[in-house]
């Protein structure tokens, strides 16, 4: 029997592996806290006698709708993770976890390397300076994919000549190999930290290699806070903001009839990726909805069709 705050779908996944590319994967190996902290931790603010408010559904949603982050940052859970080095070099970039990483200083090679599944193989994209373009296909994909699995298997006998043959140091002999190495490391984040990250690394722009791994987490914290991550997803994953020049050609798109949102971004000063940013935003927004819904119209009252010019 325990008197820590407990979830019991999260409590069915502790110690549970989530599958994450070839070799890698995402244990949730301890939480702290629940939605019901959210909701306590935001109550304290009116103290014990303060006015009723919202309820627990109606008053995490209110917090993350209106960027009130501090509620969220009481709950706390902590990851077992192997990745490749290279996934591990931009996870790291978020700097609000704790983060303990086994060293090849003392510890042996994990001798797992990252090989590409063939559907994920692509050439550099021309239009963006870090992300894939069109996939290899045939032969050349299938070169590829042997020069990754050759190329690491004579790195791996490189560093087991240093350190057995020559007996390198470890620190040094580790050198030789190659970033798609896996790695592992404990990372404790707060739910409010976690929820940017994967703000982040859950986007269609991200890498995919790392937004395996985000997926892999999302699935924990869907099981643990679920009415965190139900507004999490309605508020920020599945949101978009707007500048105020956004706004501005919204305003044109509504009250002046400009039906085409080139034009109208266009008329509100927006340019180049600002421009194609904002169209994608009105895309999304007029395309079909996941859950079924019908897609929007964009017809406006008053207004005939096509595109208006310059107001």
């Amino acid at each position: 029997m325990t008197k820590r705050t407990t979830v019991e779908a999260a409590e069915l996944m502790l110690g549970h592996e989530i599958k994450a590319l070839d070799h890698g994967f995402v244990i949730p190996i301890d939480y702290m806290g629940s939605d019901n902290d959210v909701v306590q931790a935001a109550r304290t603010s009116f103290g014990p006698s303060g006015r009723p408010i919202h309820d627990d559904r109606g008053l995490i949603r209110y917090l993350l709708r209106h960027r009130h982050t501090t509620p969220f940052e009481m709950l706390e859970v902590k990851f077992l993770c192997r990745m490749p080095i290279f996934v591990a070099r931009q996870w790291i970039r978020h700097r609000t976890a704790n983060v303990n990483e086994m060293s090849l200083r003392y510890a042996e090679p994990l001798e797992f390397f990252y090989v590409p599944d063939p559907a994920t193989v692509s050439v550099q994209s021309k239009d963006n300076k870090q992300g894939r373009g069109e996939p290899l296909t045939g032969e050349a994909a299938a070169i590829v994919l042997d020069m990754f699995t050759d190329g690491q298997h004579e790195d791996m006998a490189r560093y087991r000549r240093l350190a057995d043959e020559f007996g390198l140091a470890k620190e040094l002999a580790r050198a030789v190999l190659p970033v798609s190495l896996y790695t592992q490391w404990v990372w404790k984040i707060d739910l409010h930290n976690l929820m940017h990250f994967l703000g982040l690394r859950l986007d269609a722009h991200a890498q995919y290699e790392i937004r395996v791994f985000a997926e892999a987490m999302a699935q924990f914290v869907r099981a643990w806070a679920p009415l965190s991550w139900e507004a999490f997803e309605d508020y920020r994953l599945h949101a978009a903001s707007l500048s105020r020049q956004e706004l501005h050609a919204l305003r044109l798109m509504l009250r002046r009839g400009y039906v085409d949102p080139a034009s109208a971004a266009l008329a509100a000063g927006l340019r180049a990726r600002e421009l194609d940013e904002f169209c994608s935003k009105v895309a999304k927004c007029l395309s079909s909805d996941p859950e079924g819904l019908p897609p929007l119209s964009l017809d406006i009252e008053g207004e005939s069709p096509g595109t208006r010019g310059t107001p």
